[in-house]
C-alpha cells in the first residue's frame, strides 16, 4: 500500500494552523486587552511578556500558507481570491502591530499612538481571522476549478459572528497567559476578568455549534450521521473545560487557566475538522481533488521533515529561556 501524501500534507497544514492559533492567539489577545488597562506600567508588563517570542509565533502562519500553496495548489487558487480583501487587511493590521512592538519602547511623545496601533492591529487581525474562518465554513462558489464568487461573499452574519467570537477567544488566551506570566495587582485583575470572558466564549461556542448545522445542511448530515460517534465527546469535553477553568480561577491556579483555554481551542478545532473532513475547499473539493502531483508533494515533504523539528526546537528553547514571571523592565524571574 502506497503512502497517502495528501493525507500527510493535510495533517501537516492542520498542525501548522493549530500551532499558529494557539501560539499567536495569546499575544494577539494581549493587544485586545490593552484598552482595559490604560496604565503605562501595566501595558509595559503585558507587552514584555511576549516581546521576546511574538515574532517566532507567526512562523507557523507562514508555514501553513506555504504548505497550502505547495501541496494543494487548487485550494490555494480558490481560497486566496475568495479572501483577498480580508487577508490584505489582516496583513496591514499585523504590520502596524509589529511596528508598534519595536517603536513603542523607544518613544515618549508618540507612545499613545503606538499603543493604539498595537491594540487596533491586534483586534482587526483577530476579527478578520475569525471572519475568514466563518467564510471557510460557509464554503466557496467554484466553477471549473476556479473561484466564481464576488470579493465580498465572505461577508455574512455567520462570518461576522465568528470574527467576534474569535476576538473573545484570543482575549481569553491572553488573559490566561498573563495570569501565568505576571504577578501582583495586574494578575489579580486578570483573575477577575477571566471568568467573564470565559463564560462569554463558552456562550459563543454554543451559538456557533447551534448555528452551524441549522445554516449548513451538509455539515448537519456529517454531525448527525456516522461522524456523531467522533463528535459527541467534543461538546462534553468543552463543558468540562469551562467548569474546570472557573474552578481553577477561583482557586487562584496560575498555569491551569491558560492550559484549559488552549484545550478549548484544540477541541473547537477538532470539532471543525470532523465537520469538514475531508474537504479542503468546502463544500465539495477534497484534499485528493486539490493535491499537487505526488512528485511535488514528496519533494516538499523531505524539506518539512527537517524544517518542522527545527522550528519546534527553537520555539521550545525560546520559551525555556524566557520562562518565569515578567516585570515592567522586561526581566524574567
Amino acid at each position: 500500500m502506497g503512502i497517502d501524501l495528501p493525507l500527510i500534507w493535510a495533517i501537516i497544514i492542520a498542525f501548522a494552523v493549530m500551532m499558529y492559533v494557539v501560539m499567536d492567539g495569546f499575544d494577539l489577545g494581549i493587544g485586545i486587552l490593552f484598552p482595559f488597562f490604560p496604565e503605562t506600567r501595566d501595558r509595559d508588563v503585558m507587552m514584555n511578556s511576549v516581546a521576546p517570542i511574538w515574532d517566532g509565533n507567526e512562523t507557523w502562519m507562514v508555514l501553513g500558507g506555504a504548505g497550502l500553496f505547495g501541496a494543494f495548489p487548487l485550494a490555494y487558487s480558490v481560497i486566496l481570491p475568495a479572501l483577498y480583501l480580508p487577508l490584505i487587511l489582516m496583513l496591514i493590521a499585523l504590520i502596524f502591530r509589529g511596528i508598534a512592538f519595536e517603536f513603542r519602547f523607544k518613544s515618549n511623545r508618540t507612545k499613545p499612538w503606538w499603543d493604539r496601533a498595537f491594540a487596533w492591529g491586534s483586534l482587526l487581525a483577530t476579527f478578520i481571522q475569525g471572519a475568514a474562518l466563518g467564510a471557510f465554513i460557509q464554503g466557496f462558489k467554484v466553477v471549473e476549478r476556479g473561484y466564481a464568487g464576488g470579493p465580498f461573499d465572505w461577508v455574512s452574519p455567520f462570518a461576522i459572528f465568528c470574527g467576534l467570537a474569535l476576538v473573545g477567544g484570543y482575549a481569553m488566551l491572553g488573559c490566561g497567559w498573563l495570569i501565568w506570566k505576571t504577578e501582583g495587582d495586574l494578575q489579580k485583575r486578570m483573575y477577575r476578568l477571566m471568568p467573564r470572558i470565559g463564560l462569554g466564549v463558552a456562550l459563543c461556542i454554543a451559538i456557533v455549534s447551534l448555528w452551524t448545522p441549522i445554516a449548513f445542511p451538509k455539515i448537519s448530515e456529517r454531525w448527525f450521521g456516522p461522524n456523531i460517534y467522533f463528535l459527541w465527546p467534543v461538546p462534553a469535553l468543552v463543558l468540562a473545560c469551562v467548569v474546570l477553568l472557573i474552578r481553577a480561577v477561583r482557586s487562584k491556579r496560575e498555569l491551569q487557566p491558560f492550559v484549559l483555554t488552549l484545550a478549548l481551542f484544540i477541541l473547537s478545532y477538532l470539532g471543525l475538522a470532523i465537520s469538514l473532513w475531508p474537504n479542503v475547499v468546502p463544500p465539495a473539493i477534497t484534499i485528493w481533488d486539490a493535491s499537487s502531483p505526488p512528485e511535488s508533494q514528496g519533494f516538499l515533504l523531505v524539506g518539512m521533515l527537517f524544517l518542522i523539528p527545527i522550528i519546534l526546537v527553537y520555539t521550545a528553547y525560546s520559551y525555556y529561556v524566557f520562562r518565569g514571571k515578567v516585570d515592567e523592565d522586561g526581566y524574567h524571574h
